[in-house]
């Protein structure tokens, strides 16, 4: 699927307040394969740039395509266009509305009218995706979850539709190190089948992991978008939208001072974990010798 928006503006309803401009001047494209992240300070426009993708909203100036066909057009098939991109909302666990989790995450495929049995066999499927036993987690209320089970069952819920692109805001907010981990786990999985993902985020930490394409905003307008690899070697763009450098990129910057050598593409946690630990036993060596 290919997304592209052109000269993209946006201003919410002043109700008899002066407007104000949310987004001005946007152009991009995301093709299909991709996995973007899109990064920015709380209040840049970044949740609402991606909600005028699904059409949640339409711009006051400019035009949303998705493979070729423009989104203010009457013809555009909504259901259709909602299925083939999921959005999955921060926080997405308050969405959770079904006396039982098979049937939180079989809703949108009963608006489908499938058969039974179609429906059984791609909730099995979407629950192992995000990482559940049906067996164990079918029948319980999804109230009794934790936060990390919840937001995964909100996720299967997108996932049983089979989308072509997924778009997550801030997946990640509220959940403990495993959760985080699981979530990067499932999003993986999905970007390998060849699939889109755009991920929304203020942490560059999770972006460096995942993302190869970052597109960073502020005031809501575009004023980066490239390589992650290119973003963090431009402080001073980082600096001037509110966000600093990674953590990660600050110890490997300790490492160099220290006069280890870390290679450029050493932007994962594990690797750099691995770094750590190859450090500390110099340290340790260093100072029993």
């Amino acid at each position: 699927m290919h997304l592209r928006i052109e000269n993209l503006a946006f201003c919410y309803p002043s109700f008899g307040f002066p407007s104000q401009l949310v987004l001005s001047d946007i152009n991009l494209e995301i093709c299909g394969g991709e996995f973007v992240g899109i990064a920015g300070p709380s209040g840049s426009g970044k949740t609402t740039l991606m909600q005028h993708v699904t059409r949640l909203l339409k711009p006051d100036e400019g035009r949303v395509w998705v493979d070729g066909c423009d989104l203010g057009s009457s013809a555009i098939n909504i259901d259709d266009l909602r299925r083939r991109i999921g959005l999955v909302f921060q926080f997405p666990e308050a969405q959770l509305f079904e006396e039982s989790v098979f049937a939180d995450v079989a809703f949108g495929l009963r608006n489908l009218e499938l058969a039974e049995n179609e429906i059984s066999e791609r909730v099995h499927r979407a629950l192992r995706q995000v990482g559940l036993d049906v067996e164990a987690f079918g029948a319980r209320s999804p109230i009794r979850l934790s936060a990390g089970e919840k937001r995964r069952v909100a996720l299967a819920g997108i996932l049983v539709m089979n989308p072509e692109v997924l778009i997550l805001d801030e997946p990640t907010a509220g959940l403990d190190y495993p959760g985080v981990q699981t979530m990067i786990a499932i999003l993986k999985e999905f970007h390998s089948a060849g699939k889109t993902v755009v991920l929304i985020s203020h942490h560059l930490d999770l972006l460096l992991t995942l993302a190869d394409r970052v597109i960073l905003m502020n005031r809501g307008k575009v004023c980066f978008d490239g390589a992650i690899a290119k973003l963090i070697s431009m402080p001073e763009v980082l600096e001037s939208a509110g966000l600093g450098l990674p953590r990660i990129l600050h110890f490997v910057r300790y490492l160099q001072m220290a006069g280890w050598t870390v290679p450029a593409n050493n932007r994962s946690f594990p690797r750099v974990l691995e770094l750590l630990s190859y450090f500390r036993q110099g340290v340790s060596k260093q100072s029993n010798g």
